[in-house]
């Protein structure tokens, strides 16, 4: 059984769980069978060993790994991508997305909030300030409430962020709206005592678990972040006891799917189609390796031995996803996002590595009742800078309002009452996907 990560509420801060019920009934509404999953690709992809390889490229640019066909004429992946290619009729391949933060934390949070970050404090990248305007995901969650209202799961999900960059979480929105995390425990101190480390045997214990919510209830007086959680104490126990754990419980699954989706990326990804089945409105999968041996996705060195552990993860797990997504008729439903925060240089390095680069990076979607079998835009001949058709994070967001059936002009209000649009007037949704 997935371990969830604190009584479904590590995302959220204890002083807002009464308020969190209150949204759920005043401004939820069922999120129906529309649902976003985001697999990030934390660190930032190359463009060039995943889906826009340029293998006419001089030497020093193109990818050592090579290219190979697919199934869109013209269209070539990276040569560890080779079940992804045969599925590139249900995908919708953008070659020319951008943006101009060549940071990991402003553009993290560039693409998961739609909103650019403030320049680093005297051009340290390492003196950051907080989360500025609330994640995609946490935006979902005050325009459809945090809570299903319905089936009693979170609207918001994150799991497994390896490195902790900015743009999961709600910002001014309050913590409400963070997401429910599963994996690594994020900075709040609050969370590791938040967990619940109960065998399942033992989670039919009312007994235990009142013992258990009694001492969270404690932890939140004595660090003044609540006075009670008595009210909300249902709610809780529907996610950690109720129909909703089912959703978390991949034991459910068939086995023999269960090991036809692999271990590590493949699981989150089954994981995810179950939460979106049960309801969850918005999932970010968040995908690394932490290792002493390999950073991420973030190759300043030795890119070919560093792909050819990651990309092969991802092409089995995302290829299994697919073909599960469409063979469930869940592809009108559930839209897959993959992306990271930025790509990488297009020139080699000295290290035998790539850079960051913002200016192109890789961008996949799949299903969400849109028009897929495409690709959108072009890259220049060196994957330097978009040629045709600029997608940016703005217009990504959009996209995914129009999957969820958010209005364009969704304002939200921040601190100091004043109201907020998601979108610009320059974000739209990706109209070719229309």
């Amino acid at each position: 059984m997935v371990a969830i990560g604190a009584l479904g509420l590590t995302g959220l801060g204890l002083a807002d769980l009464l308020r969190v019920r209150a949204m759920a009934t005043q401004a939820g509404r069922p999120m129906g069978h529309k649902s976003v999953i985001l697999l990030f690709l934390e660190g930032g992809a190359s463009q060039l060993e995943t889906f826009d390889p340029k293998p006419d490229a001089p030497s020093e640019i193109r990818s050592p790994l090579g290219a190979i066909p697919t199934r869109l004429a013209g269209l070539q992946f990276g040569s560890l991508f080779p079940k992804m290619a045969q599925l590139t009729s249900k995908m919708a391949v953008v070659h020319s997305f951008t943006h101009s933060d060549g940071d990991h934390g402003g553009a993290a949070h560039w693409v998961k909030t739609g909103h650019p970050w403030p320049p680093p404090f005297f051009g340290q990248s390492g003196l950051r300030i907080p989360q500025l305007v609330p994640s995609i995901g946490s935006v979902v969650a005050r325009a459809k409430g945090p809570i299903h209202p319905r089936e009693g799961v979170p609207t918001y999900v994150s799991m497994r962020s390896v490195n902790g960059y900015e743009g999961d979480d709600a910002a001014w929105l309050g913590p409400a709206n963070n997401p429910f995390r599963l994996g690594k425990i994020g900075s709040n101190p609050m969370l590791a005592d938040m967990t619940v480390k109960l065998p399942r045997e033992r989670l039919d214990d009312r007994v235990a678990l009142r013992q258990r919510l009694d001492a969270l209830q404690r932890v939140g007086e004595t660090s003044g972040v609540t006075a009670s959680m008595d009210d909300f104490e249902k709610q809780a126990m529907s996610v950690v006891l109720g129909k909703s754990r089912q959703a978390f419980d991949l034991s459910r699954e068939d086995a023999g799917l269960r090991e036809r989706y692999g271990p590590g990326l493949g699981q989150d990804l089954l994981l995810a189609r179950r939460l979106c089945e049960a309801g969850v409105g918005f999932v970010t999968v968040n995908n690394s390796i932490d290792s002493k041996d390999i950073d991420g996705w973030d190759h300043h060195k030795d890119i070919v031995p560093s792909c050819r552990i990651m990309c092969p993860l991802v092409d089995h797990a995302v290829s299994v996803f697919i073909e599960d997504l469409f063979a469930r008729g869940l592809d009108k439903d559930v839209l897959l996002i993959i992306t990271g925060e930025f790509g990488r240089t297009p020139r080699m390095n000295a290290k035998a590595g790539r850079d960051h680069w913002a200016a192109v990076s890789p961008l996949i979607l799949v299903g969400g009742g849109l028009r897929m079998g495409q690709v959108i835009g072009k890259s220049d001949a060196h994957a330097v800078y978009p040629d045709a058709r600029p997608v940016t994070p703005q217009d990504l967001m959009a996209t995914c309002f129009h999957v969820l059936g958010i209005d364009q002009r969704f304002e939200v209000h921040d601190r100091q009452g004043r109201p907020i649009p998601m979108i610009y007037s320059d974000g739209q949704p990706i109209s070719e996907l229309i």
